[in-house]
């Protein structure tokens, strides 16, 4: 398949700058395999989508503060970084914008007591690896001297930095939010537990790969960028439990996705494992242990778009991607969600 048969116009009004004044007030589509039919709601509605015997299975990863800003006191020139993934010790594997002048062995100035010396390049394509010097606790250096790392789209600001965050997230390392999690609250996800679904966590560290844009036509020669993941012992028994009993397997988000995908058989079996990710999902695809997606509206040509049209077909997904455009949904990261079952 072509990159460019992916392709939708989104007229620019439609691209969320900021997200709902509350998580859960966002709309819902839901759109019905089965029937090929669509249905239009609120966010809320996913608690009568979801049935008693299901397992919700979400990515409690955190965003941290990634894009930092350096000066170099020789000449005072300056280079915005993206950390995308610690490597080892205190050096990260980033994006430097400009990246023509990021030459190895300059250092940038980012605090008193926070600074970043280029060592050279990353695997990534244009990325660098670099290390960061500083003195006291590495964490508390890091919130006070990084932005939170929005996508170039967003263009307002972002006063609350725990709105780019799930409620539910824990473990740092990532460099972009799983956005499907955003429009969950404390108060609706007790009342599905109450409801008798099980609630799973599993983690995937969002990086490059899950943004990176599309550059090769044939979409076949598109290269993933890996990214870590951890699904844990009593996370694999707890879903393979449910989905023996007849329960389906509900993903809040793509990475949600991509990570049990990664670590489940063909038998459809979920395997707990440590290690990186680079999985392609693209229409044509037999997933192994998705039933049912909660997702956002994803960029045009992006390989979320392919992701979630592996769920239907390029075709299908489209439709109602042009239903959404007509509805005016909000798209991207702060705008609605979907419910693909």
């Amino acid at each position: 398949m072509k990159t460019s048969d992916f392709y939708y116009d989104l007229p620019h009004e439609l691209i969320a700058q900021t997200p709902c004044k509350e998580r859960s007030a966002s709309r819902l589509l839901t759109y019905h395999r089965d029937t090929q039919t669509i249905e239009d709601g609120v966010f809320t509605d996913i608690l009568d989508k979801l049935q008693p015997n299901d397992v919700l299975v979400r990515n409690n990863t955190r965003v941290i503060p990634a894009r930092l800003i350096g000066t170099r006191p020789e000449t005072g020139g300056t280079m915005e970084f993206l950390l995308l993934r610690r490597m080892e010790n205190d050096d990260w594997e980033c994006l430097c914008k400009p990246a023509k002048r990021a030459k190895a062995g300059l250092t940038y100035h980012l605090t008193d007591e926070l600074s970043a010396t280029v060592l050279g390049d990353a695997p990534i394509d244009g990325g660098k690896r670099i290390r960061l010097n500083y003195n006291g606790i590495f964490e508390e250096l890091l919130d006070r001297a990084g932005q939170m790392p929005l996508p170039p789209y967003i263009t307002e600001r972002l006063n609350d930095r725990e709105r780019y965050q799930t409620v539910y997230a824990k473990e740092r390392g990532s460099a972009a939010a799983p956005t499907a999690g955003l429009h969950f609250t404390e108060e609706l996800l007790q009342k599905i537990r109450e409801k008798g679904v099980t609630i799973v966590d599993i983690l995937l560290h969002v990086g490059l790969g899950t943004f990176r844009p599309v550059s090769e036509e044939n979409i076949e020669d598109h290269p993933m960028h890996s990214e870590h993941y951890e699904v844990t012992e009593e996370a694999a028994k707890t879903i393979n439990r449910v989905r023996k009993n007849g329960g389906r397997i509900v993903c809040v988000g793509t990475t949600s996705t991509r990570t049990l995908e990664t670590v489940t058989d063909d038998g459809g079996i979920v395997h707990p494992g440590i290690g990186e990710t680079s999985i392609f999902i693209t229409p044509g695809y037999r997933f192994k242990a998705v039933d049912a997606l909660i997702t956002n509206f994803h960029l045009p040509e992006s390989t979320l778009l392919m992701l979630v049209s592996a769920l239907s077909s390029q075709e299908e997904m489209l439709r109602v991607y042009q239903h959404a455009i007509e509805q005016r949904y909000r798209f991207f990261s702060f705008g609605d969600a979907m419910f693909i079952c």
